[in-house]
């Protein structure tokens, strides 16, 4: 089922009474949603993912535009008719009852051509219990389970109507670091299986990239880029998008461009075929440092941290935006020890260039 948001927009009313100025939680919002695909909403707290998600599910009325489920305009419908599965950050799993009439309690509920029998219930329910592995616990009740447990149960009560879209709101912000990982594994296959279209909010973009076939990344209710995760990565639109993927996140320096030539400080640090002269932020990957005895860019070194298949080189340099610079490189790097300072020579296709007033990207062979 693709689902097609048309210009949405969601305007709150401010609630200071000295100011009446309105809050645009979500701003002109355009995008096809394509059928079967598993999408992450990701942005900052505050940007207004979880508004977009609550207006798909029709928890929200918005301002002005329109929701489509395949060609069925459903912007008027209330949740209970569009045909939406819906799981929270919090489980909201009734504590009085068992895993097996949690995930049967919305298939109770349903009336007039859409009841189903018992035995189709019945059958719905184990169903869903296998594909969220957690069909050996049917009897147990919400207080006996791990976190993870539940939220298994979760994801089957809301898989179990089988929606025609399924929508995950932050679902493993209340999981431990392992069982993050795992259940978003889990969701990932789950999804797959059942070929739901899948919308899943949350501000980890290790998350959202992981298990997501596209990105949308948000600030201040406005759609900043859409794309793969990949593609986004190397190839994002500003310097917020640019530093709200990756960790560690991207190194941010101060830099000019004079005669095609990147220059740090005095250094000229990196040949830039095609950019206009002018003041620019460069921003550098971690992955993007190749520590070179004769390389171009120098910096102060503060420590190595071994991470096992990885290095973290921190350095410091002051045209550098943050306190600390992470060069991520192999384990089998021979580096300096006692020494003062590193060098580097940089990976052309890790260094991003920037407006520094715009902060848009500054692409070679364009202006700026």
């Amino acid at each position: 089922m693709k689902v097609v948001l048309q210009h949405l927009t969601k305007i709150f009313p401010s609630r200071d009474r000295k100011s009446k100025d309105e809050v645009i939680a979500v701003n002109d919002f355009n995008f096809e949603i394509p059928d079967g695909k598993l999408i992450g909403l990701l942005g900052p707290s505050g940007c207004g993912k979880s508004t977009a998600l609550n207006l798909i599910s029709g928890l929200l009325r918005p301002t002005s535009g329109r929701v489509f489920f395949g060609d069925d305009d459903v912007t008027d419908l209330p949740p209970e008719n569009r045909g939406v599965g819906l799981v929270f950050q919090s489980y909201a799993l009734y504590p009085h009852l068992t895993v097996r009439q949690n995930i049967m309690f919305p298939l109770q509920n349903l009336k007039g051509a859409a009841r189903l029998s018992r035995e189709e219930i019945d059958r719905r329910v184990t169903e869903a219990a296998k594909l969220v592995q957690i069909d050996g616990l049917m009897e147990r009740k919400p207080g006996e389970m791990s976190g993870g447990q539940q939220q298994r149960v979760a994801i089957a009560r809301a898989v179990v109507k089988i929606p025609r879209v399924l929508l995950l709101d932050e679902p493993l912000s209340n999981l431990d670091a392992r069982l993050r990982l795992q259940t978003r594994e889990e969701i990932r296959r789950i999804q797959r299986d059942t070929g739901i279209t899948t919308v899943f909010v949350t501000h980890d973009q290790e998350e959202a990239m992981s298990i997501s076939d596209m990105i949308v990344v948000m600030k201040d209710g406005v759609v900043h880029q859409i794309g793969r995760p990949q593609q986004v990565y190397d190839d994002p639109v500003n310097l917020f998008v640019s530093k709200f993927l990756g960790t560690p996140p991207i190194n941010v320096f101060e830099g000019r461009v004079k005669g095609e030539a990147l220059f740090i400080g005095d250094e000229r640090v990196l040949d830039v075929p095609g950019a206009p002269d002018g003041a620019v932020w460069a921003g550098i990957r971690p992955e993007g440092f190749i520590p070179q005895a004769d390389g171009p860019f120098t910096c102060a070194l503060s420590g190595v941290e071994v991470m096992g298949r990885d290095v973290s080189v921190v350095c410091r340099h002051p045209a550098c935006a943050s306190a600390q610079i992470r060069a991520i490189v192999s384990s089998e790097t021979d580096l300096p020890e006692g020494a003062a300072s590193v060098r580097f020579a940089l990976k052309p296709r890790k260094v991003l260039l920037f407006d520094r007033q715009s902060e848009a990207r500054i692409r070679r062979g364009e202006s700026a």
